[in-house]
């Protein structure tokens, strides 16, 4: 009985690491924008209770990153969505994140304080999740000006091929590269 239990516990630290190992990803298809799928809408309210409408950004591109506080793999790559923004926002990039903690702001609140987000910052809930086919964290997607799925990462993200597929989605290839 203990074995199983110990087996049980193995292979599931397996899969976590190569879940996060080995992400999957659907490459951004820059040639034509027809094909993608349109993002679903979703309206949420950030942390000063202001609607965000996923539709109001379009003529940009968006970084929408499903996150929590408790998901080392999320933690990782927030510092880099940190950096994109900051490089890329005059460029016409918006990264949202969508948090999916449990008890909402009461973990979130305190976690922007501490890591000092610079964009716009989320509460997610089960349905949008379901929407979006999130089946794990973190999940991250590029939006075309559009509206559309370019990209989807599920795992930690690749940062050079995203940082990439971002320059190439903001018309923006060697911009920027020296800051």
């Amino acid at each position: 009985m203990l074995t199983r239990v110990f087996v049980r516990i193995v292979i599931v630290f397996a899969l976590a690491a190569m879940y996060l190992v080995l992400p999957a990803r659907v490459p951004a298809d820059n040639t034509a924008a027809s094909p993608r799928k349109v993002a679903p809408e979703f309206v949420l309210n950030d942390a000063n209770g202001a609607p965000v409408r996923l539709s109001a950004y379009k003529g940009k591109v968006v970084l929408l990153n499903f996150w929590a506080t408790w998901c080392h793999g999320c933690q990782e790559e927030i510092p880099w969505f940190v950096q994109f923004e900051s490089k890329y926002e005059s460029n016409g990039l918006a990264v949202i994140g969508v948090s999916m903690d449990d008890d909402g702001w009461k973990s979130v609140k305190p976690f922007l304080e501490e890591k000092k987000l610079n964009y716009t910052v989320v509460i997610g809930n089960e349905p949008l999740g379901k929407l979006y086919g999130l089946s794990a964290m973190p999940m991250t997607l590029l939006i075309d000006r559009e509206g559309k799925i370019a990209a989807s990462y599920s795992g930690v993200i690749d940062r050079g091929k995203c940082e990439s597929e971002l320059q190439a989605l903001l018309g923006s290839a060697g911009k920027n590269m020296a800051k």
